[in-house]
């Protein structure tokens, strides 16, 4: 057993029952954290999250509560929420939880009010804690049901990140150790933005060609943006950056790929971002990552003609004619 033998993860979505799955299976004693009571009894009276991960039992050893005080055993604390509500979590987890924990931020956004990324939003509301991003390509489902994934842990210590990486382990589960966070981060947050224009291609049925050609010139928008805040050029051609993107923008199974297909099949904007509808980060992500973009002067007509669509200052068809008809120049531009 590491040092590591306590995981606790807030949220009991898809990806954080998955995260409880995969902490007890490399040996860890977990307890997952859902959003009340109700939701606690009816995962631990049928060992199963029913309503975000179906037909995945969870291990007698996961304990399951709705209790927030759990987090005062944490040696490891898993915020799986959405990037939108981390702040919140984390200021209600601040009374609870140890000053020798580490918190490791599991979801993919950029704060909205703020532009800060998951990590700076630890280091403001949990000060005395260390913390480290989890991200990259794999699904919840395919994740707890065992089949291979590989993803990223960073953090700016790089040793911790290592000590990180080998307690999550498993035979299927393997995190590779970074010392890049913003990196990670930015990957794991831009590329959902990337992924909704990927949908809209395939809803507008458009062609694989032209997905290829959004993929290649997003990744090269992403690498931008992270260059100007310090990020490191290679992050962004592994696991967290072209990995996530590629998973992520080329399959409905991605709620933002799904998000932008619905776009471009012409359904309304207002249904798809109504409570109740599946979340779609990239949606709430796009408005700032374009903000970012344009305070760095970085070219990023992608990422600025999605967050017009979200903000409905441009329709689809004006967002696709204004990309086609950008001056060719180029590649590396």
């Amino acid at each position: 057993m590491s040092d590591f033998e306590r995981v606790v993860i807030a949220g009991a979505g898809a990806f954080g029952t998955a995260l409880a799955v995969i902490a007890d299976k490399a040996g860890r004693r977990v307890t997952l954290v859902a959003r009340g009571e109700a939701q606690s009894a009816a995962i631990s009276s049928s060992r199963e999250n029913a309503r975000y991960l179906p037909g995945v039992t969870l291990a007698s050893s996961i304990e399951v509560t709705g209790d927030g005080t759990a987090f005062r055993f944490a040696d490891i604390a898993i915020l799986a929420a959405p990037a939108q509500m981390t702040r919140a979590v984390a200021a209600k987890l601040a009374h609870a939880i140890r000053t020798d924990a580490v918190v490791v931020v599991a979801a993919k956004g950029i704060e909205q009010k703020t532009g800060k990324l998951q990590t700076e939003i630890i280091a403001d509301v949990l000060p005395q804690c260390r913390p480290a991003v989890l991200s990259g390509p794999g699904f919840a489902e395919e994740i707890a049901r065992g089949l291979p994934t590989a993803v990223t842990i960073a953090a700016s210590d790089l040793a911790l990140a290592h000590a990180l990486s080998a307690a999550l382990a498993t035979e299927t589960f393997r995190p590779y150790a970074s010392d890049d966070p913003i990196g990670v981060e930015l990957g794991g947050a831009i590329k959902n933005v990337l992924a909704i224009a990927c949908g809209v291609i395939a809803g507008r049925a458009l062609g694989e060609s032209a997905r290829a050609a959004l993929i290649a010139r997003g990744l090269a928008e992403m690498m931008r943006i992270g260059a100007t805040l310090g990020a490191r050029a290679e992050t962004f051609m592994g696991l967290a950056g072209v990995g996530d993107l590629v998973l992520t923008a080329t399959t409905e199974h991605s709620r933002n790929t799904a998000f932008g297909m619905a776009l471009g099949r012409g359904e309304p904007l207002a249904k798809l971002l109504q409570p109740g509808a599946p979340l779609a980060e990239g949606a709430h992500t796009a408005k700032i990552a374009a903000e970012i973009a344009r305070k760095n002067n970085v070219d990023a007509p992608i990422i600025a003609a999605v967050a017009a669509v979200i903000e409905g200052k441009l329709g689809v068809d004006a967002a696709i004619e204004g990309l086609l008809s950008r001056p060719l120049t180029q590649e590396t531009s």
